[in-house]
């Protein structure tokens, strides 16, 4: 995944000048950040930024939880740049994995920024006699469908990264379907399944304390939460990439110029040399992509997942 990092002057007048001085007319009043679950790697990025954006924009930031439910409610909200939507992959998958949606990403909504970006690693019980990714796949093409990995429901990250290994590997490792990540990395600490798929800020613990082993990461390059874990396309699968995006949106509609200046807030925001600090200790990297950039990425992004779930036959549920 490659962005620039590069924050527009005009986020600089956000922090040094204020929001009154910026914008005379936005923003107004409070935002509105609709996100998943609590606890979930986007609700706890979303409260670090909620609780600077103040100093940024000279409004509060209200965080509210409503999980699956989040991009409903956002893409029918009104399109005046106070109600947001801080959500990850599923916003664009899960459309891809049924019939009928209650919600398309690219029509119902603008993309702001990719703000922060976790890899998912490539993550073995210890007991797996392989420490790297070419003796994983000499193990697994010795032993066509013997190993297992464990992942969440269809189509979320850990489920996702996995099917992408097999595909691009050319292996069948089977999948052991949990109902999360969580429930699925205990089954991996507890030898029920030998092969994960956890984003970095999951895994990370436990890697660390030895009891889960990282082969390797699933960025594009070497990530700076584990800098001497090689990338999983320079072990032996050329061009594979599978990460736990955050993005901010707002409905469709929403007026450039507002998007415009969400995207230099929250983007100066993220700069902070404290908030990158933080977000990191939670498993992500800062990103704060342009909108345009995001849009690109996206579109780039729900193509790649819609190539793999129709190869692979999937469907939510199943």
């Amino acid at each position: 995944m490659k962005f620039s990092n590069t924050v527009a002057l005009a986020g600089v007048c956000w922090i040094f000048v204020g929001a009154a001085a910026c914008a005379q007319e936005y923003p107004a009043r409070p935002l509105h950040i609709y996100t998943s679950q609590p606890g979930s790697g986007s609700d706890v990025v979303a409260r670090v930024l909620a609780k600077r954006l103040p100093e940024t924009f000279g409004q509060t930031a209200v965080v509210d939880n409503r999980g699956i439910l989040a991009p409903e409610i956002a893409a029918k909200a009104a399109p005046d740049g106070y109600t947001v939507l801080f959500y990850s992959t599923p916003l664009w998958v899960s459309p891809l994995l049924q019939t009928k949606s209650q919600w398309d990403a690219t029509r119902d909504f603008a993309p702001v920024t990719l703000a922060v970006n976790a890899p998912n690693l490539l993550a073995v019980h210890p007991s797996l006699p392989v420490k790297s990714v070419r003796e994983l796949l000499a193990l697994s093409k010795a032993r066509p469908g013997e190993l297992n990995y464990g992942s969440g429901s269809v189509g979320s990250s850990s489920h996702l990264a996995a099917e992408l290994f097999n595909a691009m590997a050319g292996v069948n490792i089977v999948r052991v379907p949990y109902r999360g990540v969580g429930p699925a990395t205990v089954g991996l600490l507890g030898g029920q399944v030998q092969v994960l798929f956890p984003s970095a800020g999951a895994g990370l613990p436990y890697v660390k304390s030895g009891r889960m082993r990282a082969l390797a990461v699933a960025s594009t390059k070497p990530s700076a939460l584990l800098p001497d874990v090689p990338t999983i396309a320079a072990a032996g699968v050329p061009g594979y990439e599978a990460d736990t995006p955050l993005g901010v949106f707002v409905p469709a509609g929403t007026p450039a110029k507002i998007v415009a200046q969400l995207y230099q807030g929250i983007a100066a925001t993220l700069q902070l040399s404290d908030i990158r600090k933080l977000v990191l200790t939670q498993g992500f990297e800062v990103v704060a992509s342009s909108p345009a950039d995001f849009a690109a990425w996206m579109k780039s992004d729900v193509a790649r997942w819609r190539t793999l779930i129709r190869d692979k036959g999937l469907k939510e549920g199943a």
